[in-house]
């Protein structure tokens, strides 16, 4: 029984060993190709969309103010107007009680 279980540890180490090798890979270079004639030329490609509008600029600085205007010419002088017409003569005063008032004249000033 001594034998039994130690060859039994044997095939389990080696059979657990055998489990964990990874595979060889081996690639094969490929022979090198000869190009051949040109084929036909393709069909044109589907039309790409319509790209996205973009956002509006910023508005511009405000402008300078302008010059000052020239002065205007002076205007005509209008026409002068009619000279009006005489007005009506007054009526004769009534005469007076019959006491006459006479008023002399002031003395001329006297020159030295």
């Amino acid at each position: 029984m001594n034998r039994s279980i130690l060859t039994l540890a044997l095939v389990a180490a080696l059979g657990l060993s055998a489990c964990e090798r990874q595979p060889t890979v081996v690639t094969v270079p490929a022979p090198a190709a000869e190009p051949g004639p040109a084929g036909p030329q393709g069909e044109p490609g589907v039309q790409g969309n319509t790209g996205y509008t973009g956002q509006t600029g910023a508005q511009g600085d405000t402008g300078y103010t302008g010059d000052t205007g020239a002065q205007g010419d002076p205007g005509y002088t209008g026409q002068t107007g009619q000279t009006g017409e005489t007005g009506q003569t007054g009526e004769t005063g009534k005469t007076g009680p019959g006491t006459t008032v006479i008023v002399e004249p002031s003395p001329p000033p006297k020159t030295n």
